[in-house]
């Protein structure tokens, strides 16, 4: 095997559950790849989560163009002895030749539409399941946070903060990715400024500061290296740190160029309204407040309502992690296979039978509906594979940041802000799904 301990193109094949290679043995042994369809959706929404955004795409259609098994992989899976000599060397020609329709990356979504649709034959579409879920599933939910952080801030800055404490460097990078398509301005995570181009932006560590002998010492010398810098004022006492910058003001005179001072800890709000104060008595209105320490939107949406004057946040950990809702209820469901329609009758886990498509109407509702059909509204899935390659480039991030932005403005308050909707957003089915459903419901209650 590739000796890297991390998954990356020659190995990546293999970050998939087993039961995914054993369901293909047994398909490969009855000769079954006719058509199928699978669905991935969200099936509830978590209690705090009024609406979802759709991201993760782009990682899953960079994966299905380039899925294969390298000799390695293939040599692992032999020394299982658990697959048949056939099967591996079918494995070695193994590849995604199917089609994809997908709701593009930045769109508002609700619980149970659709949000991509595999079409292919059925060993490449039911292998495919774990890592299209990982990807979306990390994705959507950092990008769904992301979006109410950014709402509650109104306007403000945010940045984020969250690489350190995620759940490993791939969570890290496409985290990053997420935040900024729903509206996070600016991220710490260098190597994903790198790869995406969101912007990077950072002040300093306490550590820092304590390398000096006085807290005035450390800024004078930061300063020299970033004129314009952020200043950390908390190490020791927050209203002697403003004082310090106050301080190195005077010093420097018309040289000045602070553009703000960071709070880490106590109570922001009134260490805020404090400092303000005093900057604003020293002649440095200008300099702006930026704050951190375990934030989210309900935290920053506290310290607005209580009038907090701060201009921009750092959020780390509870954003990245998504904390009030760490996981969504992500399923990957086969719902045609050889041109019939397939469906789960499980109490509490039913699925929707057939090829779809999601309508929004400008009235204010979603209908999920059967393929084919032309409902009023928009429709949501789109043909972004077909035959295994991509049908257009990939939208850009400002694309799916402006897509997200534009839709979330459209959505009423109550379904924006950080408490529970009283009304949830409605989303029906089409009369001739509703129809299907029944038909094929009654046909499996038969058949058992």
């Amino acid at each position: 095997m590739n000796p890297s301990r991390w998954v990356n193109d020659a190995n990546k094949v293999l970050l998939t559950d087993l039961y995914e290679l054993t369901m293909l043995q047994s398909y490969f042994d009855l000769g079954m790849k006719a058509t199928a369809v699978f669905d991935l959706f969200v099936r509830r929404l978590p209690p705090t989560r009024n609406y979802l955004v759709a991201c993760g795409l782009e990682h899953v259609l960079e994966y299905l163009e380039t899925l294969s098994f390298t000799t390695e992989s293939l040599s692992y899976l032999r020394s299982l002895q658990r697959f048949s000599d056939g099967f591996l060397d079918s494995l070695s020609s193994f590849r995604f030749t199917g089609d994809v329709y997908a709701v593009q990356e930045g769109t508002v979504v609700f619980a149970n539409e659709p949000l991509v649709e595999i079409v292919a034959p059925l060993p490449e579409a039911q292998f495919v399941e774990t890592f299209v879920m990982n990807q979306m599933h990390v994705s959507m939910a950092a990008a769904s946070k992301a979006s109410r952080v950014v709402r509650a801030a109104k306007g403000r800055s945010v940045v984020d903060y969250g690489l350190r404490r995620l759940a490993g460097a791939d969570a890290g990078i496409k985290a990053a990715r997420a935040f900024y398509i729903a509206g996070v301005d600016g991220t710490s995570n260098v190597l994903a400024g790198s790869l995406y181009g969101i912007p990077v932006a950072g002040t300093m560590a306490h550590s820092y500061i304590q390398t000096f002998d006085n807290e005035l010492d450390a800024f004078r010398h930061f300063v020299r290296s970033y004129p314009a810098g952020t200043l950390l004022i908390d190490t020791y006492d927050t209203l002697n740190g403003a004082r310090h910058v106050i301080q190195l003001a005077n010093e420097l005179g018309t040289e000045f160029q602070v553009e703000s001072v960071r709070l880490d800890s106590g109570d922001l709000k009134s260490l805020s309204q404090a400092v303000r104060r005093l900057l604003d008595e020293a002649g440095l209105s200008h300099v702006k407040i930026f704050a951190s320490s375990s934030l989210d939107e309900y935290a920053i949406e506290a310290l607005l309502a209580g009038n907090a004057p701060i201009d921009g946040f750092g959020v780390g950990v509870r954003m990245g992690t998504s904390d009030d809702a760490p996981h969504l209820d992500t399923v990957y469901k086969l719902v045609e296979y050889d041109g019939k329609p397939r469906m789960k009758l499980a109490t509490d886990k039913a699925t929707l039978p057939g090829r779809k498509q999601v309508f929004r109407n400008d009235a204010g509702f979603d209908v999920i509906a059967s393929a084919g059909e032309a409902l009023e509204g928009d429709p949501l899935l789109v043909k972004v594979m077909e035959s295994g390659r991509r049908v257009a480039p990939s939208a850009s991030l400002e694309e799916c940041r402006a897509r997200h932005r534009g839709q979330v403005e459209k959505l009423p308050n109550e379904l924006t802000g950080t408490a529970r909707a009283s009304f949830p957003y409605p989303v029906r089915l089409s009369s001739s799904l509703e129809d299907a459903l029944i038909k094929l419901r009654s046909e499996l209650s038969l058949r058992v």
